[in-house]
């Protein structure tokens, strides 16, 4: 049997409350990995590309997981599925941009394990790194993506700092929409951080992807009343409609009064390591209404300032199109 057909042996923990989980995290720093649903942890084994010693598997922890009403919103346990949460009631009826969004995930069967926190941790897709080549995001010199001869139909075309690997999260553009905060909890304490902050550029640290480090755990996420029952956009363009990865996607919420748009927030995703928020389209459609002329007046303003690579051009138009699609809708 090939070696990469056997699971390597990695020593697993399953604690049962979240203060154990701190615990053993802090304890282990960097030999340990924190399992979610295990769907990008997998991979990785397989490849061989990581090879973490020990797991904190967070699947016995029941107060991670679920979701609850607030006094000021919704607040969603890190481990609750993707098929949970795009089929919650509350979640469809008050925050479809959410639902929409983890329901464009993958498959059916990826949908069943994942959890809304692997969702938004995960590591970038790149597959220059993902194979383990020392590109910059793993300690080496270079971007493959970003040469001549560079495959990067899938890359950033905003944002790049040496790397130019894009987040594949498809519910990290709702949760920016909707203005989400992630809680955090380590041995240090419990630290809440708006979604907009919680994804990094690799201008700010070109390891990671998100504000996650050692000994820290993702335990909720909040998300506020400003946009419970606003009207909402989501459109994923892939290649495949199931297991597939955005090449552009859009997350939009308006509150429309009279006709008129008071407020928006419109982020896309592929488009740059991070999701990427369209401030100036949503200054833009502040009080017009929302129809045709408006949707090709501000389109142009999504792809302003961006930077295609040797094969991505089409994602400047394609959000572009996009945006007028949100809105036309």
């Amino acid at each position: 049997m090939a070696a990469h057909d056997v699971m390597p042996d990695v020593e697993l923990f399953q604690p049962l409350t979240v203060e154990d989980a701190v615990a053993l995290a802090e304890r282990l720093g960097g030999n340990g990995w924190i399992l979610a649903g295990g769907q990008d942890t997998y991979g990785w084994l397989k490849d061989r590309a990581k090879q973490p010693t020990t797991m904190v598997d967070l699947g016995s922890i029941e107060s991670l997981q679920g979701i609850e009403e607030t006094r000021s919103g919704i607040r969603i346990g890190a481990m609750t599925t993707l098929r949970d949460l795009s089929r919650h009631p509350t979640i469809r009826d008050h925050y479809a941009l959410l639902a929409e969004a983890a329901d464009q995930v993958a498959s059916p069967q990826i949908r069943n394990q994942g959890t809304i926190g692997g969702n938004v941790a995960q590591d970038t897709r790149c597959w220059y790194y993902r194979r383990g080549l020392a590109c910059y995001r793993a300690g080496g010199n270079i971007c493959y993506a970003d040469t001549p001869d560079g495959m990067n139909r899938e890359h950033a075309i905003f944002g790049a700092s040496r790397c130019v690997a894009v987040s594949p999260s498809d519910t990290a553009t709702a949760l920016v929409a909707l203005d989400a905060t992630m809680v955090i909890q380590s041995s240090n304490g419990t630290r809440s951080i708006p979604a907009e902050r919680f994804f990094v550029s690799p201008a700010v640290n070109i390891t990671h992807m998100t504000v996650l480090r050692d000994g820290d755990i993702l335990t909720h996420i909040e998300l506020p009343d400003t946009w419970a029952g606003a009207d909402f956009y989501f459109e994923k363009v892939a290649d495949r409609n199931v297991w597939d990865f955005a090449l552009v996607s859009i997350a939009g919420a308006m509150r429309i009064e009279g006709g008129t748009i008071r407020q928006a927030r419109f982020v896309c995703g592929a488009v740059e390591c991070v999701p990427r928020r369209l401030i100036e389209v949503e200054r833009a459609v502040i009080g017009k209404p929302r129809n045709e002329a408006t949707a090709n007046s501000v389109a142009a303003l999504a792809s302003r300032d961006a930077q295609p690579l040797n094969y991505n051009q089409f994602k400047a138009p394609l959000m572009e199109n996009l945006v007028k699609r949100a809105l036309r809708a």
